[in-house]
């Protein structure tokens, strides 16, 4: 991996990332990405270059706003963060190639999806719209699968979650639906049924430590939008290697 290569996508994901913030906020509310500019959402004050620098203007500022010391949500320079290391890693995956583009796609769905999900508890049809295209075009010229098999991995996601959908009674939205059949189609199939064994893992793990230490109530609904990333991020970074090494338990 070429270190300098790394740090450019490192810089890149943390620039991106800031957007990816304002998009998955503000599209769930109709809002325009563009227009107004950034403010503090407490005042109303208008955020200058400095307060925008990814990650560093929230260290410089100790998580508070400028004008009214309002705390900035963590949320911010988590997002930003992420972006950022999720890029190299990815890197780290394919190297400069044609998978790479799929995977920075990956990537920035799963983050703008996590924090509108977070924020909001929904995924906007137009956030999962602007990836369907890009998606669709970059697996069907990168990937060494059979376009079939990327079919059946979109029909299967959204098929299981809907079946979850229509079982639970609402306790899943159409938008992880949607989601799902998305990321189907980049996984295919086996890596999409792995994908939501890790979700279901990552959704037990983390809802149950924020259960016991009394973040979260009984029965309160929790976003399983950031799961469905989480596990297709895992899936997609090492997904084969899992199905491999299960396998070989019983052969």
């Amino acid at each position: 991996m070429d270190a300098a290569v790394g740090a450019y996508l490192f810089v890149l994901g943390l620039v991106l990332g800031s957007f990816y913030n304002v998009v998955g906020l503000r599209l769930p509310r109709g809002e325009s990405v563009i227009y107004p500019p950034s403010s503090c959402g407490s005042c109303g004050m208008r955020l200058r270059a400095r307060h925008l620098v990814p990650v560093f203007s929230y260290i410089a500022s100790r998580g508070r706003c400028g004008g009214c010391r309002a705390k900035i949500s963590l949320l911010y320079p988590a997002g930003e963060l992420a972006t950022g290391l999720l890029f190299v890693w990815v890197y780290s995956l394919h190297g400069v190639s044609e998978g790479l583009w799929t995977g920075l796609l990956l990537v920035s769905l799963s983050v703008m999806v996590t924090i509108a999900d977070l924020k909001y508890m929904l995924i906007p049809n137009k956030l999962l719209l602007l990836f369907l295209v890009p998606l669709v075009a970059a697996v069907s010229f990168t990937s060494e699968l059979p376009l079939w098999n990327h079919a059946l991995g979109a029909l299967t996601g959204g098929a299981v979650l809907l079946l979850i959908v229509i079982v639970s009674k609402g306790g899943m939205g159409m938008g992880d639906v949607k989601l799902f059949a998305l990321l189907g189609w980049v996984l295919g199939l086996p890596l999409v049924l792995l994908a939501l064994i890790m979700a279901c893992l990552a959704g037990t793990v983390i809802g149950g430590t924020l259960l016991l230490t009394g973040h979260i109530q009984r029965k309160q609904p929790v976003p399983f939008g950031p799961f469905l990333a989480v596990g297709a991020l895992a899936a997609y970074g090492y997904g084969a290697a899992i199905v491999d090494w299960y396998i070989t338990l019983f052969i």
